[in-house]
């Protein structure tokens, strides 16, 4: 059976959307710790639970943990989602039972709870977790770096949501981006850089099948507060993984799949079992670019200026009412020649009125796009 074909009949349906919390997701670790061992080795600020399950009983010790960042949970259903192709007997049987005997599988599902349910970045007290690996101020930091320092992993998964602004020069977006964080100023390939720079040229030739050209690579600018940077200063090899856009799917159900295959190609279940450490194709991974907005309209006759322009919207997430809300906020104007937008429209030298207003202002939340001349041709709502 293809895997893809397993995924559309099996994946964990019960979440689903940009926002998910601990609520969410007590149900299934109810379920799960009948099969898995389920311990809480921390509370958050807040005093929420902060689960870590375990799975396999192999050698090989995986650390894992998603949602450091509140507001970045796709890859947290995918890890649900390979729970249950994990738990199926009936499918990939043999490559499952070789995983649970090579590996155990340590996964903080959501790290930050108190900013889940806020959806923020920050955790309760408006600190970035991932910048606070020096520091450790935050019960959550210091619950990670204990059971970091209790487990002594051999790979460690950072696993993040990234903005749907990075692209690449040819125009595609970055669906999903990984990073083998510096060890150090200089950037050095170290033994556990290479380990994980090898593990994502694994991924991103699995990944190729599914997005061809849609996968990046982050800058490795050195940032000891960064818990990646911390952990492979340490010499343990760290992933960073990010979650992006694919084709108007801003529920990110698309990209949770993405995740799920490399999940599995990283634990050697799918794709090809390379016994060759080749971490130097991790290079030929292009670096992502700030190049994208969710849409742009072309070509729009400027009252200031003779010449015609372009108006890029980007989308800010707002939680109401304990669903996510995409607003649309004008981010740029001008030639913008070098911006791609994940929808574009051309209004083909028409002059515009946005909110039934004239001016265009950077920063403007606006409803509505349409000719200033025709009410009926609308570009944008």
């Amino acid at each position: 059976m293809e895997i893809n074909s397993w995924y559309k009949d099996h994946f964990e349906s019960r979440i689903s959307g940009r926002y998910i919390t601990m609520q969410h997701i007590y149900p299934l670790l109810d379920m799960y710790k009948l099969k898995y061992e389920i311990s809480v080795p921390g509370l958050s600020e807040l005093g929420q639970d902060i689960p870590l399950i375990k799975i396999g009983s192999g050698s090989k010790i995986v650390l894992a943990w998603s949602q450091m960042h509140g507001n970045e949970a796709t890859t947290t259903k995918a890890l649900f989602d390979f729970y249950k192709f994990i738990s199926q007997k009936q499918y990939f049987k043999t490559e499952i039972e070789e995983f649970l005997k090579k590996y155990t599988f340590y996964v903080f599902p959501i790290l930050n709870p108190d900013g889940a349910k806020l959806y923020t970045r920050e955790n309760a007290n408006k600190v970035d977790l991932n910048r606070d690996a020096q520091n450790l101020s935050q019960k959550e930091s210091q619950c990670l770096r204990n059971v970091f320092d209790a487990l002594k992993p051999s790979l460690c998964l950072n696993l993040h949501d990234q903005r749907s602004v990075y692209g690449f020069s040819d125009g595609k977006p970055a669906t999903i981006s990984f990073l083998s964080p510096a060890a150090d100023e200089k950037r050095s390939i170290t033994d556990s850089r290479k380990i994980a720079m090898f593990q994502i040229a694994k991924m991103n030739h699995m990944l190729q099948n599914y997005i061809p050209g849609q996968v990046g690579r982050y800058d490795d600018s050195f940032n000891e507060a960064c818990v990646g940077d911390t952990f492979q200063k340490a010499g343990v090899p760290t992933i960073l993984f990010e979650a992006g856009h694919f084709n108007q799917d801003y529920q990110r159900e698309k990209t949770r799949e993405f995740i799920f295959y490399s999940l599995l190609s990283l634990f050697d279940i799918i794709g090809e079992n390379s016994q060759s450490n080749n971490y130097e194709e991790y290079f030929n991974i292009p670096e992502n670019l700030k190049n994208y907005n969710d849409f742009i309209l072309r070509n729009v006759k400027s009252q200031d200026e003779k010449k015609l322009i372009s108006v890029a919207i980007q989308y800010e997430e707002v939680l109401k009412n304990e669903q996510v809300i995409f607003s649309p906020i004008i981010d740029a104007i001008g030639k913008l020649n070098n911006k791609f937008g994940h929808r574009e429209e051309d209004a083909k030298g028409s002059e515009i009125l946005t909110n039934s207003q004239e001016k265009l202002t950077v920063g403007t939340n606006i409803s509505e796009i349409f000719d200033k001349y025709d009410s009926s041709i609308i570009y944008f709502q």
